[in-house]
C-alpha cells in the first residue's frame, strides 16, 4: 500500500484550563491548554494526527504556519518519505523562503513538529505498532536516517550516534521486556500549580502518596516568602526520602536565580528547572556551577528550541537534566538527535508533558531512550500532568506511578472527534458558552 497524502488540515482547539488555574506558574499565569490539531489524510484511507502544544492565544498563528508548509508535503507517499525521513525533515525545515521564520525555531517550528507528528503516527499506523515499538524495532541505521546531523556533528557525529545503538542492542529485550511487565517511572506536577490554594495542594499531595506516586514537582518564582511556605508544606507532606523537584518557568535574572534557590535548598530539590530565559545557555551554565555545592541540578528544555541549542547546552555542563519535549523540537526526529547527544554526554533525559497530550506523545520517546540508547534509569523520570486525557482515543495509562507502554498503533495523538468539535476556537459550543457567560 502506497497511502499517498492526499490532504492536510489543521483546527484550533483549545481548552479552558485557565478558568481552574490548571497550568499556571509564575510566567504563564492563566494558560488555556491548546493544540494545533494536524490530520493527514491518504489515498487508502489510512490517517496520521499530530500537534503542537500551544497556551492559548496565538494558536491561530501556529494554524497559518501549518497551512503554510501542507503544500510541501501532499502528493508525497508514506513510503517515499520514510526511506528518505532525513531528506523530508530538511525539507520542511529549510524551505528556501519559509526557513526565513525561523530557522528551525519559533511558530514556523511548532508547525513542523505538528505535521511531522502527524507523519509518524501515520508511519506507526501503517506497520501496526505503537511508535515506541516501530522505534525498538528498527535497525541502528535506519534510525541514524532519520536524524539531520547539520550542524551537531562537532558534539556527535553519525558513526558516534550509529555505534551508540549498536553497543545499546546487548539487552535490549530485556528491557522492553522490563518496560511491558513494570512501566516507566513518572513524576507529579499535577499537585502544585501556583494558583492553586494551599488546601488544594495538601489534599491532592495525599491523593498522590495513597496511588503510590514518590516524585513531586513544585511551581515556584513569583514569591519567595510564598515559595518558602509551599516547598516546607510538600516536603513535610511527601516526607524527606521522597524527590522533590522545583520549577520557575524563566522568571529570574541569574543572580536572582541563584540566590533564590539558595534560599530554597534546606527543602532538598533534585532540580530547579527552567531558573531563566531558555536561550541563556552561558547564564544556566553559571547557575549550575553555583548550586552544584548545595546539591541542586538544573533542569531546562520545554523551550529550547532545536538540537543545536541542545548540543551547546550540553557542551557548556549547562544542564544536569535533559528536558526534551515531543510538541517544541522537529518532532521524532529532532528528539532522536537529542537523545543520542544527552547519552554521549552522560546526562539523564527527563522529558517534559506539562500540557495537554504531552504525556501521550513523550511517552514513546522516553520508552525508546531506555530500551535502545540510554539502557539506565538511574535519575530518570518522566513528567505526568493529570489533565484532558480524556479527551484522547488512546490515552496514557499510569499504574503505580509508572507510564505503561501503549499498545495501540500510531503515536497516541489522535483525539476524540466530539471533543474536537466541542473545543475548537472560536465556534465550538465550549467557547460559544464561555463567551456568552
Amino acid at each position: 500500500m502506497v497511502h499517498r497524502i492526499t490532504q492536510v488540515t489543521v483546527r484550533d482547539v483549545r481548552f479552558p484550563t485557565s478558568l481552574e488555574q490548571h497550568g499556571s506558574d509564575a510566567m504563564h499565569t492563566d494558560p488555556d491548554y491548546s493544540t494545533a490539531y494536524v490530520v493527514v489524510d491518504t489515498d487508502s484511507g489510512l490517517k496520521g494526527f499530530g500537534f503542537t502544544f500551544t497556551l492559548g492565544k496565538g494558536t491561530e498563528i501556529v494554524v497559518c504556519a501549518v497551512r503554510a508548509l501542507a503544500g510541501l508535503v501532499v502528493g508525497k507517499s508514506l513510503q517515499e518519505i520514510v526511506s528518505d525521513f532525513r531528506g523530508f525533515y530538511r525539507l520542511l525545515t529549510s524551505d528556501g523562503q519559509m526557513r526565513w521564520l525561523g530557522p528551525e525555531k519559533g511558530v514556523i517550528h511548532l508547525a513542523t513538529a505538528a505535521v511531522l507528528n502527524a507523519v509518524w503516527d501515520l508511519w506507526a499506523r501503517a506497520e501496526g505498532k505503537p511508535l515506541w515499538k516501530l522505534l525498538v524495532d528498527m535497525d541502528p541505521k535506519q534510525i541514524v536516517s532519520c536524524i539531520d546531523f547539520r550542524y551537531i556533528t562537532d558534539a556527535l557525529t553519525e558513526e558516534e550516534a550509529l555505534d551508540i545503538l549498536v553497543k545499546a542492542r546487548e539487552g535490549k529485550q530485556q528491557r522492553e521486556d522490563q518496560m511491558l511487565k513494570e512501566g516507566y517511572p513518572a513524576y507529579t506536577t499535577s499537585c502544585a500549580w501556583i494558583g492553586y490554594s494551599d488546601e488544594q495542594l495538601k489534599q491532592l499531595c495525599t491523593d498522590a502518596l495513597k496511588s503510590g506516586w514518590t516524585k513531586f514537582k513544585v511551581k515556584v518564582g513569583a514569591d519567595l516568602e510564598d515559595d518558602t511556605r509551599r516547598c516546607r508544606l510538600i516536603r513535610q507532606l511527601i516526607g524527606p526520602d521522597n524527590t522533590l523537584m522545583i520549577d520557575a518557568n524563566q522568571r529570574w535574572d541569574v543572580s536572582e536565580a541563584i540566590s533564590w534557590v539558595s534560599s530554597l535548598a534546606e527543602f532538598k530539590p533534585l532540580w530547579i528547572e527552567e531558573p531563566t530565559c531558555p536561550d541563556d545557555i552561558l547564564g544556566h551554565a553559571a547557575i549550575s556551577k553555583a548550586l552544584a555545592p548545595l546539591g541542586i541540578g538544573v533542569a531546562t528544555g520545554e523551550q529550547c528550541q532545536n538540537r543545536v541549542m541542545f548540543k551547546q547546552f550540553l557542551q557548556a555542563s549547562a544542564l544536569q537534566f535533559v528536558q526534551i519535549d515531543s510538541c517544541r523540537l522537529g518532532s521524532v526526529n529532532e528528539n532522536l538527535a537529542v537523545l543520542l547527544m544527552a547519552h554521549k554526554f552522560q546526562v539523564p533525559v527527563c522529558p517534559h508533558a506539562g500540557g495537554v497530550g504531552l504525556c501521550e506523545l513523550v511517552q514513546h520517546l522516553i520508552l525508546f531512550d531506555y530500551i535502545c540508547v540510554s539502557g539506565s534509569l538511574r535519575n530518570r523520570m518522566c513528567e505526568y500532568v493529570d489533565h484532558l486525557h480524556e479527551h484522547f482515543t488512546s490515552p496514557v495509562v499510569i499504574h503505580n506511578a509508572h507510564y505503561i507502554p501503549p499498545k495501540d498503533p500510531g503515536y497516541s495523538c489522535e483525539m476524540l472527534e466530539t471533543s474536537v468539535k466541542k473545543h475548537q476556537y472560536p465556534e465550538g459550543d465550549v467557547w460559544k458558552q464561555h463567551k456568552n457567560s
